[in-house]
């Protein structure tokens, strides 16, 4: 299935090379097989603390049927992803703005059915849309949970795929299933552990992740970097059901510090 995904958007790809090559737009999409580690919460916090650097943020809600996105950015959103999707509005019609600077939104809709959608790339061209206007440094996709079809459109269109993972087995059998995905025809995944505290720890389960690669022999030129951890805080939790992000409300905590470094090296690697 990925492989015929991933197909269809090599074609999309060489369809807008000319304009890709001429916008300044990097695409990061974030995903993690498992539900319930974190994802939306470090996507958000990411993007807020990005555009706090000077970058002009764009954030996709790619979580299809159970977008909260909106909720962590206290966004109303008149139109959504699902609009566009629809043909209904254009995608600087369903782009939202935030309360934080140079944070946009592109939010998701709950409950939506998407049985409808065929395998035509539909989701993935909201993608090249915000890339062609040329607007944005960085956008960031917010996949759903799990290895569905939809998960895998927007992971092969992208080529900064950023995995979040805990140290729960059943949350690191997912990523590993993601990297024997992965590794047919991407060439790196970023691996960041969230709920883990110290980096020490991440890294060690990052390089038996690796070993058990070789070990299985998937593709050889296929790299797992290790970017960084984020510890577990009740704040977290807290300030999303406040509708607040951690980053702007804790400015000076550990956790945002390590959300810090997790995008020192994050800047280094994505293309």
């Amino acid at each position: 299935m990925f492989n015929a995904i991933s197909s269809q958007a090599s074609k999309l790809i060489n369809l807008t090379k000319n304009n890709t090559l001429n916008s300044k737009t990097k695409i990061i999409t974030v995903t993690s097989g498992k539900g319930g580690v974190g994802k939306s919460t470090f996507t958000a916090n990411i993007a807020y603390l990005l555009a706090k650097r000077g970058f002009k943020v764009a954030v996709i809600d790619a979580d299809i049927g159970l977008a909260n996105m909106q909720v962590l950015f206290d966004v109303k959103p008149i139109l959504t992803l699902f609009d566009y999707i629809e043909g209904r509005n254009t995608i600087n019609e369903v782009i939202s703005d935030t309360s934080y600077s140079n944070v946009s939104l592109v939010a998701g809709k709950s409950g939506y059915q998407y049985t409808n959608l065929k395998n035509s790339l539909v989701l993935s061209r909201v993608v090249e849309d915000i890339r062609d206007l040329n607007r944005y440094d960085i956008v960031l996709i917010d996949t759903g949970a799990g290895l569905n079809e939809h998960v895998q459109e927007f992971l092969a269109v992208s080529d900064n795929i950023l995995a979040l993972t805990t140290t729960d087995p059943a949350a690191l059998t997912d990523v590993y299933a993601l990297m024997k995905l992965l590794s047919i025809d991407k060439e790196k995944l970023l691996l960041c552990f969230n709920h883990t505290r110290n980096f020490q720890i991440g890294e060690t389960i990052a390089n038996s992740l690796v070993n058990l690669a070789k070990k299985n022999r998937l593709n050889s030129n296929f790299m797992v970097k290790y970017i960084g951890n984020v510890s577990s805080s009740a704040n977290i939790s807290t300030t999303s059901r406040l509708r607040k992000l951690f980053a702007h409300e804790f400015g000076n905590d550990e956790i945002t510090k390590q959300l810090q470094r997790v995008i020192d090296i994050l800047l280094i690697d994505i293309k």
